[in-house]
């Protein structure tokens, strides 16, 4: 139990006094502390066999390392590292040696910061920035968290993308998969590059990233590798509905790789298209009526109220009905799937959100990252995203999308009995 004292710790200039960060911190310590004190009890009782010609132990405890600050999302977090001495070695070769899998060596960062590196530099931030920012988040003494400390990590980074675009799908399957085309104006080169984005829903309702890569998004061919390639890695069987942008030559290399895929176009494409062929000045009511199409509650209706939107603009603005008619049957799809589902499959907002501050990122930076460089950067925000990515809803109507099930309007069709007589 510790001594009592009558010293006063002194708030020093420009800390924070906040309890609730003060106790997660002492209790995150604690936690730390002993996790690593169990991990170092199960290593020596797996090693209890090895015993010295007299019998006693050749593994003991042998104190601990020097305490170290490990920097986490709710600041520096002290720990020190249980020391294990092997008794029996006779060369340094043959050493036993306890490497914590909790706390590495040479570690000084948990890797839910290191995750957010990547983030904090496509949102504006650059390297030059990082001590200023994060000192901001953590405290304004946070050590290695150096300007050079992107450069070192873009090297992990691209080990764990090319493990990731080599793992195999063989056991995956995905009802639904929704595509879009990424450009990062601010941060690649000037020309006609983007990420594509391949994203997939499993049969248990979780959202997944299936596909990753620089290429052109109105290409086909780009679209076709990128398909070929998963398939290669053991995704046979195809989705049962695609979503994407109209504008994608994802599409035709779709029918190709998966010529069973039925198409649905994203909603909010479709009616920023439509609205770009229309005067500002009518664009808020327009709006408003391809809002009674997209949510009208059966297929019935939507296709009255899409007849009712050329019957009132057909005349005058032409352009914006026939881009809205020509793909008419692509945009009511989702009516023949679960309605529960309904909402995640008339856009690619799974995609939009993600990408979000992406898009809207300006050129404050300073210079630009080459598009390697811009690939693993977002690679490491898409996967840290993904932790977070809402479940379908409905989830309990997936199996029966995968065994074929007929919907009709969203609810699924049952055969009605025979009542004839024989």
């Amino acid at each position: 139990m510790d001594s009592p004292t009558n010293i006063v710790r002194l708030r020093q200039p420009g800390e924070i006094d906040d309890p609730l960060t003060e106790v997660l911190r002492s209790g995150a310590r604690r936690l730390l502390a002993q996790a690593v004190e169990l991990e170092a009890e199960a290593f020596l009782s797996a090693m209890q066999d090895l015993r010295l010609p007299d019998g006693r132990a050749r593994l003991v405890r042998h104190g601990h390392g020097p305490e170290r600050a490990i920097q986490t999302g709710i600041g520096p977090v002290p720990v020190a590292r249980v020391r294990i001495r092997d008794r029996g070695a006779t060369s340094p070769e043959e050493r036993i040696r306890f490497s914590s899998a909790l706390l590495p060596r040479w570690a000084r960062r948990s890797r839910s910061l290191d995750a957010l590196l990547p983030v904090l530099y496509l949102r504006g931030i650059s390297t030059g920035d990082f001590q200023e920012a994060l000192a901001a988040l953590l405290g304004k003494n946070a050590p290695n968290l150096s300007p050079a400390v992107v450069t070192r990590l873009t090297a992990t980074w691209a080990d764990e993308y090319t493990r990731w675009q080599a793992r195999d799908l063989s056991a995956r399957r995905y009802v639904y998969v929704w595509a879009d085309g990424v450009y990062l104006q601010a941060r690649m080169e000037e020309q006609a590059e983007c990420m594509l984005v391949l994203i997939g829903a499993t049969p248990e309702g979780r959202k997944e990233l299936v596909g990753f890569q620089v290429g052109v998004r109105e290409s086909a061919q780009s679209w076709r590798e990128l398909l070929v390639d998963v398939k290669r890695r053991g995704l046979s069987v195809a989705p049962t509905l695609a979503v994407g942008d109209g504008a994608l030559g994802f599409w035709k290399a779709l029918d190709e790789i998966f010529p069973g895929t039925r198409h649905q176009r994203c909603w909010q494409h479709k009616t920023a298209n439509v609205l770009n062929k229309v005067p500002k000045s009518l664009q808020s009511a327009m709006k408003a009526d391809l809002r009674e199409i997209s949510g009208a509650s059966t297929r019935a209706e939507a296709e009255v109220a899409m007849d009712v939107f050329v019957e009132k603009y057909g005349v005058k603005y032409a352009r914006a009905t026939e881009c809205l008619t020509k793909d008419k049957e692509a945009l009511l799809s989702f009516y023949d799937l679960p309605a529960e589902h309904w909402d995640h499959l008339r856009t690619t907002n799974p995609i939009e959100s993600v990408f979000a501050t992406v898009r809207h990122r300006t050129v404050r930076t300073k210079g630009a990252l080459s598009p390697t460089t811009a690939k693993l950067m977002v690679f490491k925000l898409v996967m840290a995203a993904a932790k977070t990515w809402r479940r379908l809803t409905g989830e309990n109507q997936l199996p029966k999308v995968v065994a074929g099930v007929i919907f009709r309007d969203g609810t699924e069709v049952t055969a009605s009995p025979d009542h004839r007589a024989a």
